[in-house]
């Protein structure tokens, strides 16, 4: 009997252990790390992480899941992703530029989401720009989360000092002849009437009276890319441009990307949607709205002409070296959701991609209570051109900026000096020269 007794003890202390033991097993969640690299500031992703993971963490409550990233500013983000993305650095997010995308799809260094997009089913809610904008070769690679639009600033009380109404300023003849009267009424106060970009990123300035004459910056033939700027409507942008030099408007090497324009020490600026930013904080929407104005457009060659503008920002991807790219692929979901993105978006003072977060009051209203000027962006956001996001275009625009400079400085007729870049970027294309 006594034996018959430690034999049932044993069994009973063995099959506590085996509860213990497998059971805890069966208990444990399974730890996931996921790792990302983003472009300052990173104040923002700070946002987007604790409203995006705890729904991810819900989503999965048999993963005990980590998010660790680090953010590093925007002119060494582009070098240390392709240098981690080579060296197999895993990662399972990354921030990339919208003009890096074809050089980083190209390279085999982020993963196609064409299927997931697909599956997915929302990027018809996105505008055209920002939906092509996140694609490479026909493919998507990532997803454009918020955008900017380059639009005219002007200080009315100047304006109203040099005679010139804000309408004036909504046609090449209008700017340059308010342009004249700005700079002869402020001249002895040190203020410029009008700013023009004489920095690195002049093309960006180039592009929008491009695209409004119908132009385009490259075209296909035979499934390569040629370039298509120095044609008819390059020749009248440029043209324009040079007209603004001629009229006494200095182009400006040193950019303060609207802090110049906040200083007041000029009338008019054509800048981004970021230089409202530019202002104090304690500055109230409704104080700035009435203390400077906006027109959400570039200036266009006749009242009959559509405007146009450029869309710059962010596009969300997954690098081939992601462990977790279906954890990743659902984080970025869950941070493209209209809830999420249009708070994010009031927050930090971005435009959106999404046309349902421009347009539907459930999601746009706390864009219109926070964002100075938020219902006029709306009136250009569909009007917004995308560049190239080829692995040439930093070439590319570096033959548009010497040609435009040599307009600048050295008075250069426009169709001389865009067919000199184009023969250039030609070249960089893969082609002899010009062929046509």
């Amino acid at each position: 009997m006594l034996k018959k007794s430690k034999i049932i003890a044993g069994s009973l202390v063995a099959l506590f252990l085996m509860v213990v033991i497998f059971g805890g097993v069966g208990l444990a969640k399974e730890k996931v790390k996921l790792t990302a690299t983003f472009a300052a500031p990173k104040e923002r992703w700070d946002w987007l992480v604790d409203k995006a993971l705890p729904v991810l963490k819900a989503n999965h409550p048999e993963l005990n899941i980590e998010f660790e990233y680090e953010v590093l500013p925007y002119d060494k983000t582009h070098d240390k992703l392709i240098t981690m993305m080579i060296a197999n650095t895993p990662r399972d997010l990354v921030s990339v530029d919208g003009i890096w995308l074809g050089e980083f799809a190209q390279g085999g260094l982020l993963k196609d989401i064409t299927e997931e997009v697909k599956e997915w089913g929302r990027m018809d809610e996105y505008y055209a720009v920002n939906r092509e904008g996140s694609k490479y070769n026909g493919k998507y690679y990532g997803i454009w989360s918020w955008t900017d639009a380059r639009v005219l600033w002007y200080w009315p009380d100047l304006l109203e000092k040099a005679g010139v109404e804000p309408e004036d300023l909504t046609t090449w003849d209008g700017y340059i002849a308010a342009a004249e009267k700005l700079n002869n009424t402020l001249q002895n106060e040190g203020i410029e009437g009008v700013h023009l970009v004489g920095a690195p990123h002049s093309p960006d300035m180039f592009f929008p009276y491009l695209w409004m004459n119908g132009g385009k910056i490259l075209e296909k033939r035979d499934g390569k890319w040629y370039p298509a700027f120095h044609k008819e409507a390059g020749i009248k942008a440029l043209t324009f441009i040079k007209r603004q030099v001629e009229a006494g408007i200095k182009p400006q090497k040193q950019h303060f990307w609207g802090q110049e324009f906040a200083d007041k020490r000029y009338a008019v600026m054509l800048e981004g949607s970021w230089l409202a930013g530019k202002f104090s904080k304690n500055i109230t929407k409704e104080e700035l709205e009435n203390k400077i104005g906006m027109l959400p457009l570039f200036p266009t060659p006749s009242e009959e002409v559509d405007t146009a503008t450029m869309a710059g920002g962010w596009v969300l991807a997954i690098p081939k070296t992601s462990r977790h790219q279906d954890l990743a692929w659902e984080l970025m979901e869950i941070i493209q959701s209209p809830e999420i993105m249009s708070q994010f978006l009031a927050k930090f003072g971005y435009l959106p991609t999404q046309r349902v977060i421009a347009e539907n009051p459930e999601y746009n209203k706390v864009l219109i209570e926070s964002i100075p000027f938020f219902d006029k962006y709306t009136k250009i956001l569909p009007l917004a051109h995308g560049r190239p996001n080829i692995p040439e275009y930093p070439q590319i625009s570096e033959a548009l900026r010497i040609a435009i400079e040599e307009v600048y400085y050295r008075g250069a007729d426009p169709e001389v000096a865009l067919t000199k870049a184009a023969q250039k970027v030609a070249r960089i294309l893969g082609w002899p020269g010009l062929v046509d």
